[in-house]
């Protein structure tokens, strides 16, 4: 009986995994609070793209809507320009864009992305998403990759424990080995399947109520498609700047 040892171990970290991976799905799934008002629930495009993609989506967005409104040259190398700088910008996001971009007037766009995503406004406008209920807080996106990862190595930890069992035993016993083992790849190959149906749906960001607001907005504008859908939905040129493929410096 060298093998229930093994067992026993993969049926431990099975549990450990499937109970924090449901716990983690719990957490996604937070409802709205009551409170939420018809108002509340109407989304604008920077929330929508909040909600689809993140800060790096919202930063695309504000990004093509500066260039759309030619404040902004964006370059199919890969660099933004600020067209306008003394021009009536509307927003903080717009104005941390041109902070991000430097007194050069001049940036690649991969470098613009990070210091756009830590800034206040983008922080304020995830937190206002969190405490209406249509996002995921940071902590419980934390949470769901973590159950995802601890749920995946409990499903590989059985398999390679399963099989060393049934290379330990006689032939005569491998049948009632791999048996037994069934119980934790089953369990953690479920638990993983639940997961995927009940949290991946929802994207990385937004929770249940906010998906189907999500779901629920037209993609005829432009930036909403842009905003739901991500940058697959503009013009190559838009899409090659985006992608920042060439670092060199605009002469």
């Amino acid at each position: 009986m060298v093998w229930v040892p093994l067992l026993l171990v993969a049926c431990v970290v099975a549990g450990i995994g499937c109970a924090r991976l449901c716990r983690a799905t719990l957490v996604a799934a937070r409802p709205a609070p009551p409170s939420l008002t018809e108002e509340d629930a109407e989304l604008t495009v920077l929330e929508a793209a909040y909600l689809a993609g993140g800060p790096f989506r919202v930063i695309d967005l504000t990004l093509v809507s500066m260039h759309r409104q030619r404040r902004l040259l964006l370059a199919h190398t890969g660099w933004a320009t600020v067209v306008d700088p003394t021009g009536g910008y509307r927003d903080d996001l717009e104005n941390a864009v041109l902070g991000a971009i430097g007194p050069g007037g001049q940036s690649p766009i991969p470098a613009v992305r990070p210091v756009v995503a830590a800034a206040d406004s983008v922080r304020s406008l995830a937190q206002r998403l969190v405490d209406r209920g249509l996002a995921v807080s940071e902590a419980g996106r934390r949470e769901i990759a973590a159950g995802v990862r601890s749920v995946r190595a409990a499903f590989l930890l059985s398999l390679v424990l399963g099989a060393a069992a049934a290379l330990l035993v006689p032939a005569a016993e491998r049948n009632l080995v791999i048996a037994a083992f069934t119980l934790p790849l089953l369990a953690s190959g479920l638990c993983l399947l639940i997961g995927r149906i009940e949290v991946y749906p929802y994207t990385r960001w937004a929770s249940p109520a906010g998906q189907r607001l999500l779901s629920g907005l037209s993609r005829a504008d432009p930036l909403t498609a842009l905003a739901t859908r991500g940058p697959a939905v503009l013009e190559p040129e838009l899409r090659d700047a985006l992608r920042g493929h060439a670092p060199a410096r605009l002469p």
